[in-house]
């Protein structure tokens, strides 16, 4: 009898488990096409916007370009975490009973700051919150070496000396 009774726990952890990854993965998905995206549609928009015919930034726009770069990858990031934290509300259970503890778990794990002030209380999702600082570290190495490109760009007209 007591066997049957773990039988059916593993199973159900099993199926917990299925179901935190597809949630990860989702999420996953769905914050790197934004990111994708919305990286996209505005490196197209700013070369057009402050670039010359090669791609690269004229002397006098080059601070604008580096400026609304940073300003619009910055967005794209809180996005990303408004989603993650919404995912975190919807959880079953009490896991963060309000938009303000949600977006500010979301924002220390996306970020990796880590503080352990707020937590999930439902051992079977807390790894979902590993899940998305893995995702915050790719997406903001994205973004950083997206800027670091845009600042790159910037450079070129300065030439030697």
């Amino acid at each position: 009898m007591h066997g049957m009774f773990n039988s059916q726990r593993n199973r159900l952890g099993n199926l917990n488990m299925l179901m935190l990854l597809l949630v990860a993965v989702l999420l996953i998905a769905l914050t790197v096409v934004l990111h994708a995206m919305g990286t996209t549609y505005w490196i197209r928009y700013a070369v057009r916007r402050y670039g010359d015919h090669n791609g690269n930034f004229k002397p006098h726009t080059a601070l604008p370009a580096v400026m609304w770069t940073a300003i619009v990858l910055t967005l794209l990031h809180v996005v990303e975490v408004t989603l993650w934290a919404l995912t975190y509300i919807l959880l079953p259970g009490d896991q963060l009973d309000t938009f303000e503890k949600s977006l500010y778990f979301s924002v220390v794990s996306f970020t990796t700051l880590g503080y352990g002030d707020i937590t999930l209380t439902d051992s079977e999702w807390r790894l979902l919150s590993g899940i998305e600082a893995l995702d915050g570290i790719l997406l903001v190495g994205w973004s950083t070496a997206l800027l670091f490109i845009v600042v790159q760009r910037s450079w070129k007209h300065l030439g030697p000396e």
